[in-house]
């Protein structure tokens, strides 16, 4: 029924800013951001999960915030910077928190991984040296299955020893 009602209205620009780039595309208004950067745009490090925003796996910035992708219409994001996983790195080196995660051993399985980067990402960039209560409130929206959360902490508290957000030479 969603695709009839897709088919009959017409197609919304989307204007915005992905991972520092220009793009323009015109998608029907009931296309979710998820499916705009994985499906279109092949950014598939923000993972599809539970496509109801309890999970986290598909956390990306907008404006510097962390949203859920799977709930954000694309619509939506018509003047918006978009930041995914695949945009807080250099080129070809990885971003500070991503170098934490890695060192610690902050993954498993790692598939919410990209959610969780991002989201402590924005925290340090808001808060450089978080209580164990932000910490707790900025992780709350995003989940891991393999109980992975030692590695978490631990990597977290890398990242905010090295001063969170400052590349390394």
């Amino acid at each position: 029924m969603i695709d009839k009602l897709a088919a009959k209205q017409a197609d919304a620009k989307l204007q915005c800013e992905i991972n520092g780039s220009p793009v323009t595309l015109e998608t029907p208004p009931t296309r979710k951001l998820l499916q705009i950067l994985r499906d279109d745009l092949g950014l598939t490090g923000t993972k599809r999960s539970c496509e109801i925003g309890r999970c986290g796996a598909c956390m990306v910035l907008i404006d510097g915030k962390p949203v859920n992708s799977c709930l954000t219409m694309a619509y939506q994001c018509t003047g918006k910077s978009i930041t995914t996983i695949e945009g807080l790195a250099p080129e070809g080196g990885l971003h500070p928190v991503q170098q934490c995660f890695l060192e610690e051993g902050g993954y498993q399985c790692g598939y919410c991984t990209p959610g969780m980067i991002v989201s402590v990402t924005s925290l340090l960039e808001r808060s450089p040296k978080p209580s164990m209560e932000e910490i707790e409130e900025a992780l709350s929206g995003n989940l891991c299955r393999c109980t992975g959360y030692g590695g978490i902490l631990r990597s977290i508290s890398r990242a905010i020893e090295r001063g969170g957000m400052a590349h390394e030479g």
